[in-house]
């Protein structure tokens, strides 16, 4: 019996951004709900810190529903690219001054796996693959390493 353990690996692997998905949409809905239901005092944060309180809401609602979009595995790179793009602004406008522990690494952890979830899509288990039977966003086509010299 010939078993080859590459296949086996790859198709494991493809089950990897799941465990990913959930913790970080569980942490994003997390933070996203008191920003909601205290939506005046999060605009008054935000307005204290530089930012436009008006910011609050969208931020707040990319939060929920880009978590639970995560979570089931729909628009999972897009939703990755917004995340980005918000933990670079809370870094840079909320965190960087009172320094990595206790300051700004839960972003930065929260980024680097939103950064993972958008090289490597919502894998096996997901909406996308599951029911929609595609990504949305599709993964860039690379050459396969077989055929270079």
């Amino acid at each position: 019996m010939n078993v080859d353990k590459t296949s086996n690996i790859d198709r494991w692997i493809t089950f990897s951004p799941l465990p990913l998905r959930i913790i970080a949409g569980i942490a994003f809905i997390l933070h996203g709900l008191p920003k909601l239901s205290g939506i005046d005092k999060t605009s008054g944060f935000f307005g204290s810190i530089g930012l436009p309180p008006e910011l609050a809401l969208p931020i707040a609602l990319l939060e929920i529903i880009g978590g639970f979009a995560l979570i089931v595995g729909i628009v999972t790179r897009i939703a990755s690219i917004l995340f980005i793009i918000e933990m670079i602004g809370a870094i840079l406008a909320a965190k960087i001054s009172k320094g990595f522990v206790g300051g700004y690494e839960l972003e930065l952890l929260l980024m680097f796996i939103s950064i993972s979830l958008l090289i490597s899509g919502p894998g096996r288990i997901s909406i996308e693959r599951e029911i929609l039977k595609r990504e949305i966003f599709p993964k860039v086509k690379y050459r396969s390493s077989k055929n270079q010299i």
